[in-house]
């Protein structure tokens, strides 16, 4: 009797701490370790049929390869589906997802009227049987059917991790096309994951570096179309370009925007010597910020905008410093064997992201700002140019593969070093950079 008086003790605590666990909402944590992905059910959303049915499909086949994309998620596939969802607002057979072990569901509906989309859908935690979001929903033009995609992944995305989304975002990048040694270069723009991609220039003049404005309606790039290379500004609307206005026929290179987008850091030279200025985008207020014999460029903001990283090679080998928005003294930071270039300060300004070149390999690297806790995500014959998600969670990079048949592809890697995946492009592609979520 005493014996069963226990067991039935322990029966009822493990009772109770299921169902403590089963109250706690859904969510991935996300650390360094290895994940094993969200298993999550996302039937075909359903429609009031005809042109809509077809958008329906293939709103829900982006959702689905935004989440799985992450790494994050796994789809349980249609085919293992035991029930079916045939209206938005019926009620949840919970026990079925649970017999195929979904943790997640989403639902959805799409209503077409007069050239414009409205989707609604759900999100439910299967194990706990409650909604994690109701009265959710986004509309817009036919035209704009990724991106409603694309918003309603964030909300997903977002209500399960906690973090900011970045599926509706594009990137600038350069776009390659052609012979090795005769490769013709332009800009392009596309969404995050490759699709709508346009061109932003001809292919008459090198162009390199693209930069996002902060709100993600103009771009800065260096171009060789008058011989020696020259920052532009760029209106990605209307594609209408103006030089940057700068210091006269010197060179100009490697443009970034401040956070309050009024203002222009960039490399120039002068008599043989390259260091980093300011300028205001009318062209006034120029300042010079380093002053050394050395090779100063690549330089980015803090988020908040008070700092700004570097590269130079004042130590004797291309390094990272860090120096204060308006110059004076910098600090080294990065230490470690090999060469450092190309850095970037994450969105949440808790990281540096970077190029580095050692013992015959490159990488992409993440360190604390003050060059502590480095780490490696990547390794290859050459890999460089890092930028950020919009939400400080993915890198996305140029990858260019060994041999005279290797042509640079774009890249993207989540912080962890996991998910390493290569971004379609339809040529060969580099320069990413990523831009804000869209408005």
């Amino acid at each position: 009797m005493k014996l069963i008086r226990i067991l039935t003790l322990v029966l009822a605590v493990l009772g109770l701490a299921q169902t403590a666990a089963r109250a706690q909402p859904l969510r991935i944590v996300i650390d360094e370790g290895v994940i094993e992905p969200l298993p999550v059910a996302i039937p075909t959303f359903t429609s009031t049929g005809g042109d809509a049915a077809q958008y329906a499909a293939e709103i829900t086949r982006v959702v689905a390869a935004d989440l799985t994309g992450t790494g994050l998620f796994r789809e349980i596939p249609a085919s293992a589906h035991i029930s079916t969802v045939t209206s938005f607002d019926a009620p949840v057979a919970y026990a079925d997802w649970k017999a195929i072990n979904a943790q997640a569901l989403v639902t959805g509906a799409v209503d077409l009227s007069g050239g414009n989309l409205v989707v609604k859908f759900r999100l439910f935690d299967v194990f706990s049987g409650a909604p994690l979001g109701e009265g959710l929903q986004f509309s817009g033009t036919v035209a704009g059917w990724r991106r409603i995609a694309h918003k309603v992944a964030d909300v997903i995305y977002s209500r399960i991790t906690g973090e900011g989304g970045y599926f509706d975002s594009r990137v600038v990048f350069v776009n390659e096309q052609g012979p090795k040694n005769a490769r013709l270069k332009r800009l392009a723009i596309m969404d995050y994951d490759g699709a709508n991609v346009q061109y932003l220039t001809d292919s008459n003049a090198l162009v390199l570096a693209p930069r996002f404005s902060p709100t993600g309606d103009r771009v800065l790039y260096t171009s060789y179309e008058t011989g020696t290379p020259q920052i532009y500004l760029l209106d990605v609307a209307s594609v209408s370009r103006v030089p940057l206005n700068t210091s006269g026929g010197n060179m100009t290179f490697a443009p970034r925007f401040s956070p309050d987008g009024q203002s222009v850091v960039f490399s120039l030279e002068q008599g043989g010597n390259t260091d980093i200025y300011s300028v205001r985008l009318d062209g006034s207020n120029l300042r010079r910020l380093t002053n050394a014999p050395s090779i100063e460029t690549a330089p980015s903001f803090s988020p908040d905008g008070s700092r700004i990283v570097f590269e130079s090679d004042r130590s004797g080998t291309q390094q990272l410093y860090v120096m204060s928005a308006g110059g004076g003294e910098a600090a080294r930071i990065s230490f470690g064997p090999g060469r450092y270039g190309t850095p970037v300060w994450s969105p949440r300004g808790d990281l540096i992201a970077f190029t580095k070149q050692n013992a015959g390999r490159f990488h992409i690297g993440v360190m604390r700002t003050d060059g502590s806790e480095e780490r490696l995500l990547t390794a290859s014959f050459l890999d460089e140019g890092p930028s950020w998600s919009p939400n400080g969670r993915v890198i996305m990079f140029t990858r260019e593969t060994q041999g005279e048949s290797g042509a640079p592809a774009l890249y993207s890697v989540d912080i962890s070093g996991r998910n390493l995946r290569r971004v379609a492009t339809p040529n060969a592609a580099s320069d990413p950079a990523w831009g804000p979520l869209q408005n």
